[in-house]
């Protein structure tokens, strides 16, 4: 009888220990994966499909010190993390802009939002910084991990400095990014919407964001750009460059409070920072005039 009792119990250990967890797996070619585990909360969306949310939230006491980043995943930052990477990476991200010739704020920016400021997953354990998936043409290490389908193939690098330069590979390679070095370095919105343009990103406010992220910590004075020829005004969320004047969404705005804070239309918000619904997120900068 004590037999079976212990048995009983060891199933229900085994049973207990069963939890929901993405597994990334780590592959060299030629060798055997290693794999290791990472968690993750799935839940059944309404079509009755099953979505990947990463662990970290949203904070619902939200301060002007926090941000939100989603890209390859969905983690919370503060303003000192962020601030902290540029000053690591913005060394790298200068060096590439001379030698590739793309924007060090679009290299910065990118980096910040698809690595979450060096904290998100791929970052954390394939040094990957940018989201960039394995493609055909790679030969190096991977990992496994759940993105716009599960377990896809990302590309996994040595150190943060091997995925700084594999990115700036990636764009000057082949033909597919080849319209954006037709653009001025200085002109950082139009690397932004390029890049959506070319594919890089799924998102469609993915251009609204990575701009957002530019103008925030200013990033474009890392292209070199005139400072002193540049209007940049930054009070209660309202910020002003050159021509164009824009607002950086915080907790509680909605279309409709910022379109009738500055007496603009919600469709005419909508049209020009091409906005398909009344979604918006905070940090997102909203171009107002």
């Amino acid at each position: 009888m004590t037999r079976i009792n212990i048995l009983i119990l060891l199933l229900l250990f085994f049973v207990s220990c069963n939890t929901n967890k993405s597994v990334i797996q780590t592959t060299k070619k030629g060798s055997k994966a290693k794999t290791s585990v990472v968690n993750t909360n799935r839940k059944t969306a309404g079509n009755g499909s099953v979505e990947n949310k990463s662990k970290a939230k949203p904070d619902r006491n939200y301060s002007p010190n926090t941000h939100i980043l989603e890209a390859t995943s969905r983690v919370k930052v503060t303003n000192d993390m962020i601030l902290d990477y540029i000053e690591t990476y913005k060394d790298i991200a200068q060096s590439n802009m001379k030698k590739y010739g793309i924007p060090a704020s679009i290299i910065l920016g990118q980096a910040i939002l698809e690595s979450g400021a060096g904290t998100a997953i791929l970052s954390e354990q394939a040094n990957n910084h940018f989201g960039i998936k394995c493609h055909k043409d790679w030969l190096g290490e991977s990992v496994k991990y759940d993105d716009d389908a599960i377990a896809e193939c990302f590309r996994k690098y040595f150190n943060a400095s091997d995925s700084f330069r594999d990115h700036a590979l990636f764009l000057t390679a082949g033909s597919r990014y080849s319209s954006l070095f037709k653009l001025e370095k200085t002109d950082y919105m139009a690397w932004a919407k390029g890049l959506k343009a070319a594919g890089y990103a799924t998102d469609v406010q993915y251009p609204t964001k990575l701009i957002g992220i530019i103008e925030r910590f200013q990033l474009y004075k890392y292209d070199g750009v005139d400072i002193d020829k540049t209007i940049s005004i930054e009070k209660n969320n309202f910020i002003a460059t050159g021509e164009t004047e824009r607002y950086v969404v915080a907790k509680g705005d909605t279309l409709y409070s910022i379109s009738k804070k500055y007496n603009i239309p919600v469709e005419e918000l909508k049209k020009q920072n091409n906005i398909f619904d009344n979604a918006i997120s905070i940090g997102q900068s909203i171009i107002i005039k």
